[in-house]
């Protein structure tokens, strides 16, 4: 195990209100090394709010965030530096995260420099399959997928041991988005990384996770292998993501139902009492309004928070 989120928790205070805005509520996540947990849900869902804590460039509110055995909220001074310096994170838009006065070289150089790393910017450069020449070019001059090449190059000379990537290829085009998918696939392999893969995109997590959880108002609500989450869901809400996936046979598509919930995410300022889902879910019984579920284990590796879901896996059990 590399890294272990428990029960994370993230508050925003609202001005004019005594209710917080709860971005996180109860976030329980483990990653081994080597392995990519995708996290996919609507926007609002807390997804970029988790990576922001994960990372370290948010504090929790509640819960805690554990690097290879340590806690890190216990950390601080060089110890804390050392373990962050290990879980680096690849934002969406790569030209946001560059200086735009500064050229690709002295951007990588300076992490090197910071962390006091022994390495060649031309080696990262060539890991991300970029020139060496493409050191003394600003970002501007780069296109939008040899940013994001370099933004991962960026992170990977800090030698982190996971990547937090947040929407990391969801502003490309769709063919250098395959290339960059391929990419991280390969690195992953090649250095043993850990991957937490954001996106809003099932069928990119789909092509890169070992294992999905899937959020919805802060909380996570179905966890598991990506195969079966997303071959066999329990959540009526995986459920609903899984039909937008786009089918490449247009006969097939035309087959496909629509998406079986209805209105909007509530606001996490206020959130249902309850099951957080149960004023969209088509299968919401009285239970659902009055007891929120617990993510609990319903098969094999396969958890999920909905009473109705743990009801029929028990009948079926008996």
């Amino acid at each position: 195990m590399i890294l272990r989120a428990t029960d994370l928790g993230k508050d925003y205070p609202i001005r004019g209100s005594r209710r917080p805005l709860r971005a996180l509520a109860g976030v329980s996540l483990e990653l081994d090394r080597g392995e990519t947990l995708g996290i996919v849900g609507e926007s609002g869902c807390g997804k970029s709010t988790l990576a922001r804590v994960l990372v370290g460039l948010e504090r929790p509110t509640t819960g805690t965030v554990e690097f290879d055995g340590a806690d890190l909220s216990r950390l601080s001074g060089a110890r804390l530096r050392a373990h962050r310096r290990r879980i680096q994170m690849v934002f969406q838009d790569p030209y946001a995260s560059l200086d735009p006065r500064q050229r690709v070289g002295a951007a990588i150089a300076e992490v090197l420099r910071v962390h006091r790393l022994d390495g060649r910017v031309d080696e990262l450069l060539a890991m991300v399959g970029l020139a060496p020449a493409y050191a003394a070019r600003y970002p501007h001059e780069l296109s939008g997928g040899q940013r994001q090449r370099v933004s991962i190059a960026r992170a990977l000379a800090a030698e982190p041991a996971v990547l937090i990537l947040d929407e990391a290829v969801s502003a490309l085009d769709v063919s250098v988005r395959a290339e960059v998918m391929n990419l991280l696939v390969r690195l992953r392999d090649e250095l043993g990384l850990g991957y937490v893969f954001i996106s809003h995109d099932l069928s990119m997590v789909r092509h890169i996770s070992t294992r999905i959880a899937v959020m919805y108002l802060g909380r996570v609500v179905e966890l598991g292998p990506w195969d079966s989450v997303l071959g066999d869901p329990l959540h009526p809400y995986t459920d609903a993501l899984r039909l937008t996936m786009p089918v490449p046979d247009p006969e097939l598509a035309s087959r496909q139902i629509d998406v079986p919930i209805r209105g909007e995410v509530p606001n996490p300022a206020a959130p249902p009492g309850g099951c957080p889902f149960h004023p969209r879910c088509p299968l919401a019984e009285s239970v659902c309004r009055e007891q929120r579920p617990h993510l609990l284990e319903l098969h094999d590796g396969h958890l999920a928070a909905c009473h109705v879901a743990a009801r029929r896996a028990a009948a079926t059990a008996a």
